[in-house]
Parts: C-alpha cells; structure tokens; sequence
C-alpha cells in the first residue's frame, strides 16, 4: 500500500448493510477538480453542504450532505471528500462508482483495509499505537474496553511512552559524549549518576509494562476451552457463564458434536468460552469429526477448563490434554454436578467445585480465570495495548537489564552501555512507529475494515 500512497483513495466508509446514513470517503492530494466534477462547483472547506449526488448524465442519485476538509487539517492529513446520503447499499454502490468515475483522471482508485488510518498515520496525524486504538475503538466489545481504546487514541499511552525514551537518549546521549575521552569511563558513572539514572528509567518502565498487560488483557481476553467426557455438564456450564442458552444440553451423551463459541464479561475483560464435544473413543464419524476440532481448540486455547463429574472416578484426560498444550497453558480442574452430593469439598489452587445447574461456586471460577489471565482491577491500565507493544516493552526491559549489568563493572563498557541504549530506545520507537518496517505496517493495517 506504501508504494501507492500518492493516488488518491475512495471507499464506503459506514459498516455493510443498510442503514439511515451511508458515507463515502474520499482522501487524496488536490481534490478540488473531483469536486468540481461532481458539483460543477467549489465547496467551502468544512462546511456542509447539502446537495444533489448526480451521476455523469445528470440523473439524480441520492441528496445528502458533502463535506471538503483541505490538507492538512483533515483525518489523514491529505484533502478528504465525504459524501453522507442514505445507507442503502445499492444507492451507496452507485455513489462510489460516480466518484471513481469522476476521479479517474486523478487517478482515484478503491481503498484498502485500513488506508486511510495509514495515510493519517504516514503525515503524521497519528503515531502508529494511536492509529492501532482507532480499530481497538471500532472492535471494543465492552465499555471499560471502549474508554480505553478512547485514551489511546488521545495518545495517553503514547505520551507515556515518549516521555520514558525521552529519558533513555538522555542518557544515551551523555554516554555517547564521553566515548570521546575514555580515560574518564569510571568517572562518567558517578558525574552524572548514570547507575541511579538508569534505575530510575527501570522502574517506570515496569510500571509502565504493567499498565500494558493490564490493557492487553482487556484488549483480548482469554479463550478458554472446556474440555471433558462427554455429559459432565460442558454445555450446562457455558449456559450458566453466559446467562442464556446458546448450547443445547440434554442427558444424551455426545449432544455436543461442534464447537459452540461465547463471548462473556467479567469486571469488563472478553472471556471467549468455547464449549466443546466430549472427549471419548467413539465410532460415531461425526463425532469423531467434533471431537477432532476439540483437539484443535485445546492446543491453542489460553485456558483449558478440564470439567469433570463430582460422581465419577477421576479420569485420564490431565496426562492427554497436558501433552497436546504449548508449556504453560494452565489447565484448572472443576468438578460439576456439586448439587448432587450431600458433603461439600474444600476448594483448592488446584480444584474447585460447583455447580452449572445451581450457580454455586460460578462466581469463584469467574474470579479464578481474572487471576489466571493476571487482572487487577485496582491496576486498572489507563490505555488499550496490543501483543506487539507489551513485547516491544519486554525488549526494552532487557536491554536496560543488560546496561545496567555493564554498569555495574566499572571498567571499559561504555560503548557496550551505549549500545544497550541505544538497542531499549529502538524498542520503545517501534510502539509509535518511528522504527517499523513495511512489513509490519501492512500486516497492522490490513486487519482494520475498508473505509478506516
């Protein structure tokens, strides 16, 4: 898309479907001859103008509102034309056709998935994690997630970041003016106190790696597999975590032949429940095709919830489920059907006990999955974050760890101290932008929808 980005771009800019009001974007350098072309006339810059949409003949095709933005002053820092009529898709589909039509001596062509957020990010309207918040804003499935994605675009998240590597070539800089004269090495780490510096940069980035888990875990949440024989209650207790009966349950064994997919809430995190088919030998081909698709949600689930029977001898699922998973999937046993059974066990790190049908103990696994997936509430992360920024944080933390290692030697370092440095500034660059390759651009911005 990169290669591209000196043609002038168009796309449908509202969601599929029909609607009250549909948008068409327009972005591109010196849009004044489209709109001319399309309204035999200028528009005054933002202000909305409420016109007739004709196409090339003359013939009406919609009446609704245009509005010019000139360069810079507009979403992607480039003229942006957006054409607001009704949200029919066919009238939405002539409306864009007539503006490619009318564009194609400028060279106007369809947008990609997320074209207009990298242009606002390549002229510098955005830096690239506030650009990322404005699909986390579009894709927010709860509020506390909403108002977090909000304060990343405002580039709170952003400021923090810039404000700490700020404090790293700071120091870079004064290390990479004393190379010059390495007789004075030993001094230069008492002069200016680089050792304290240094541990005073490594505390506010913890915090700040904190704060960025805390809004990856409410940007993703978990996805979590409940695996077990078949008639443990699977399906009775995703019913009973969604608060509805999205899976069928019956007292047939192997009821479950496919996976059933839920998305809860707990204190605002995304809690995939994917409900699965029984795990048993069976002869049943579809069954045996569900229970093949179990296999597949477990090896790449974050959670795997091994529900069992409180009635039924312990099985040998744990040793079958444990060689599928990548390490360190956490595997938390629960045993159902507690209503069942006069004498109540003792919970433990390791087991707990409840009850799909009753709702006793539902509260307890909710919170046992918010401190698997490492939720804090009282640490609460002002800001949304993504995978890639927590391991840019990660990166950076371990090349001050190695700086300070170098510090710590008091003899000729400062070159490798320096790099070190320099390697923790390229890191936290690599959050806004400043060092990204292409690659990794196209890959972000592909996954946002066309007309964003």
């Amino acid at each position: 898309m990169i290669s591209h980005a000196h043609q002038p771009i168009a796309a449908i800019a509202t969601a599929p479907g029909r609607g009250g009001i549909g948008v068409i974007r327009v972005s591109g350098k010196q849009l004044l001859p489209l709109c001319q072309s399309l309204f035999n006339r200028n528009l005054t810059p933002r202000h909305a103008h409420y016109l007739s949409f004709n196409d090339a003949t003359g013939e009406a095709i919609d009446k609704g509102i245009a509005l010019f933005f000139p360069a810079p002053h507009s979403y992607t820092g480039e003229d942006v034309l957006e054409l607001q009529g009704h949200g029919g898709p066919a009238v939405l589909r002539r409306l864009l056709d007539r503006c490619l039509e009318a564009g194609q001596p400028l060279g106007l062509r369809l947008a990609e998935p997320g074209e207009f957020t990298q242009r606002a990010f390549l002229n510098d309207r955005l830096d690239l994690a506030q650009a990322e918040a404005v699909a986390d804003l579009i894709e927010a499935s709860s509020e506390a997630a909403a108002k977090s994605a909000m304060a990343s675009l405002s580039g709170r998240f952003s400021e923090n970041v810039t404000a700490l590597d700020q404090r790293v070539v700071h120091l870079r800089m004064l290390v990479e003016a004393t190379l010059d004269f390495p007789e004075e090495e030993i001094d230069f780490l008492e002069k200016y106190q680089a050792r304290d510096q240094l541990a005073d940069i490594r505390r506010t980035l913890d915090d700040l790696l904190g704060q960025a888990r805390q809004g990856m875990i409410l940007r993703e949440g978990l996805h979590v597999v409940l695996a077990g024989q078949p008639n443990v209650g699977k399906s009775s207790l995703l019913n009973a975590l969604a608060g509805d009966e999205v899976a069928i349950v019956t007292p047939i064994a192997g009821t479950t032949r496919d996976k059933v997919v839920q998305q809860i809430h707990i204190q605002g995190v995304p809690i995939h429940i994917i409900d699965t088919a029984g795990l048993r030998e069976t002869e049943d081909t579809v069954e045996s095709i569900g229970i093949a698709r179990t296999w597949a949600e477990i090896e790449k689930a974050d959670v795997i919830i091994h529900l069992q029977d409180i009635r039924s001898p312990e099985d040998e699922l744990d040793a079958a489920i444990t060689k599928r998973l990548p390490p360190r999937t956490p595997v938390l046993k629960v045993y159902n059907k507690l209503d069942l059974v006069e004498q109540t066990p003792e919970n433990s790190q390791n087991a707990l006990y409840l009850s799909a049908k009753s709702g006793t103990g539902l509260e307890l696994l909710k919170q046992r999955l918010l401190d698997i997936a490492g939720w804090n509430p009282a640490a609460e992360s002002p800001w949304l974050a993504r995978e890639r920024h927590v391991q840019a944080l990660q990166q950076a933390a371990q090349h001050l760890n190695q700086a300070d290692q170098h510090a710590q030697l008091n003899d000729s370092v400062l070159d490798l101290f320096a790099e070190e440095l320099r390697l923790a500034h390229e890191s936290l660059c690599s959050i806004t932008g400043q060092f990204t390759s292409d690659d990794l651009l196209g890959e972000i911005f592909s996954s946002f929808c066309i007309g964003k």
